[in-house]
């Protein structure tokens, strides 16, 4: 079905088909948003709030994108200065277009691998990362598994993000090892930061 075209008085809105980094040294850089079922890229706002969650120089940090579709996430920690971003996606096309940004950008401190998300995270356990980010699919069951897995590749002091389509509350959090430290719902998202639960080893 052909797509109508944006009214004149539209012209300043963000076109449908890309989101921008908001900051960092790619700021205002824009991301393709390829039309494929499920790629539902975090929106600019949620990223900024997590960003001012997690302090804006993130230099040091080791951090895994486990769903990363547009890739918007991991270059967002990678743009404020991250030291490791492994950007993990199962699409070929969206893994072909996020190789592609990674050239355009020089962006040494990307890794970009084809897989299951949940199979790099189970092979990352132990790896002592700063943050992991977890946007699944919402019509996806992978949220409890990944959550899990996510906790094992985590450092004693690492953080997850997750973005949902409801809220986690804390004894969802406790269930699953993680202490609930955020959480902001912007339309149909809910976005939450974890860190390790107390008393819960890494």
């Amino acid at each position: 079905m052909a797509r109508a075209r944006p009214r004149p008085s539209a012209a300043r809105a963000a076109p449908p088909h890309e989101v921008r980094i908001v900051g960092g040294q790619w700021k205002r850089t824009r991301l393709p948003v390829a039309d494929r079922p499920g790629l539902r890229p975090t929106p600019d706002r949620v990223r900024e709030t997590l960003f001012n969650w997690l302090g804006q120089d993130l230099s040091g940090w080791r951090c895994l994108d486990a769903f990363a579709g547009t890739g918007a996430l991991g270059l967002e920690a990678a743009s404020r200065g991250a030291a490791q971003v492994l950007l993990v996606e199962q699409d070929p096309e969206l893994v072909a277009t996020l190789r592609k940004l990674k050239e355009r950008l020089a962006a040494h401190t990307v890794e970009i691998r084809r897989g299951d998300a949940l199979a790099v995270l189970a092979g990352m356990a132990g790896s002592n990362l700063d943050l992991v980010l977890l946007d699944p699919p919402f019509d996806s069951q992978l949220f409890e598994p990944a959550l899990a897995a996510a906790l094992s590749a985590l450092a004693s002091g690492g953080l997850v993000y997750l973005e949902a389509p409801r809220a986690w509350t804390d004894s969802d959090a406790a269930q699953a090892g993680l202490e609930l430290r955020r959480h902001l719902k912007a339309g149909a998202v809910h976005a939450h930061l974890f860190g390790r639960a107390p008393g819960r080893a890494a």
